[in-house]
Parts: C-alpha cells; structure tokens; sequence
C-alpha cells in the first residue's frame, strides 16, 4: 500500500520544515558536478510544494542557501544564485495558490536575484493557500542575534521594558514571525543535524531524518515521513494521560 493511501487527511502537519540535503552527493554518485545536483534538486522543490499543497499542508519551509554557504566555491555560489533566478516559476505558484516568501540576510544576495523574488512575492500575495517560505542566506543564529539586537533598541528607547520581554515577544521580531512552528522538520541525505536552522522554533518539533538524497525525495518520500509524524504523540512536556 502506498504512503500516500495511509495519510489520515485530518492530522496534515500545519507547517513542515525540509533540510534540502544531498544534491552534491546525487550527482557525484552519477560521475556529474555539484551544479547538476542542484539542478535536480530545484525540480524536487516544485513537485514537494504540490503535493504539500494538495495535502492541505499550510506552512512549507525550505532551507535553500545557508549564511555559511556563502563560503562555498564562488563558481558553484554563482550557479546556485543563477539556478535561484530561473527556478522560481510564479505560474506555479499561481496555479496552486500558494503565496510565496522568504526569510534570511537578504541584503547579501544579488540585486537582481532579490528584485526577481521580491516580484515573485508581490504577485502570489493574493494567493490564500500553502504559504512556501524560502530560508536564503539564512542560519538560526543570524535571525535570533538579529531579533536581540531588535529587541535591545527598543529598550534602549524605553518603548520596552527589560522585565516585559518574553518569549511570544523574541517571536515577534524573528524573521519568521508570520508563520508557527514547524510541527515536523524534515532532513534528507543521511545527515542527522539541525545545520543552524530554525533552532528557536523547532523546540518542540518532531524530527525525521532519512537517507534519500533530496534530488529523489519526491511525494511518496513525503507522504512516508507524514505518516511517521502521525504515528508519534506530541506532548509538549506533558504526560500521555494529560494529552
């Protein structure tokens, strides 16, 4: 029986959270450059986003460029940034209302990658479906030190007290302050780590970790890791008899 026959419609994790790993490996597995990974890769990212549509998914998160992946080969950063550019296809978006957005140091990328995003976000802003987020030239301790720094202007300008700040207000000034936390955070390509994503809002979220490398996680493998998630029970620091 397929994974996708198994769902149960009802429990659709809210928002899911994908490490993207494993395009360099896929291709060097079939005697190619790193650069024919991420070509593939960028296809998974368009048949993920259906299928997480289509399942009601509310939230998809994707981690696509790591502040620390600036440091990569500057030819295979030159081909990620240009792949970015002719991946984003707005008529896919459109055509399955999902809105587009995306979270991380931006001011780094190059213009011309940020105004083509920044068109792609204006248009499917009137879309009400699965919100796609993009995690570019984003890590989880840029947007938290970010928040604090935020957070310290304004008390430093007495429009917030010290002894007022809570963790509903550290959300508040995250880059992804739009969306709740992922309920599951998918990594493909056999690495067992968070890599600096989301670390603040994934406190409390179920992990699943798998082997396949991303350029073949298509929508089966998605429907295999939601019906593991359906499987757990989610307690939040409570006790089964609680829940």
């Amino acid at each position: 029986m397929l994974y996708q026959d198994q769902i149960d419609k009802t429990r659709i994790p809210s928002h899911i959270a994908i490490i993207m790993d494993g395009n360099g490996r896929w291709a060097k597995q079939r005697g190619q450059i790193r650069t024919f990974g991420h070509q593939a890769g960028a296809e998974t990212v368009h048949v993920i986003a259906e299928e997480a549509a289509r399942l009601g998914v509310k939230y998809l998160t994707l981690y696509t460029f790591s502040t620390e992946n600036w440091n990569r080969p500057v030819d295979e950063v030159a081909a990620l940034m240009s792949l970015l550019m002719d991946s984003i296809e707005e008529e896919t978006f459109m055509k399955n209302n999902i809105s587009f957005r995306i979270i991380g140091d931006t001011a780094k990328l190059p213009e011309n990658v940020l105004e083509r995003l920044n068109r792609c976000i204006e248009r499917t802003s009137v879309n009400t479906g699965m919100c796609l987020t993009l995690a570019l030239s984003y890590s989880s301790k840029w947007e938290i030190t970010e928040a604090v720094r935020q957070i310290a202007s304004r008390v430093s300008a007495g429009d917030l007290k010290a002894d007022e700040i809570t963790d509903q207000t550290v959300d508040g000034f995250l880059a992804a302050h739009y969306m709740p936390d992922p309920d599951l955070l998918i990594r493909t390509g056999g690495e067992v780590r968070l890599s600096n994503f989301l670390l603040w809002q994934c406190a409390y979220s179920e992990l699943y970790f798998c082997d396949t490398f991303w350029p073949d996680f298509k929508a089966e493998e998605l429907c295999k890791a939601i019906c593991d998630y359906q499987r757990r029970e989610r307690r939040f620091g409570k006790t089964s008899e609680q829940i």
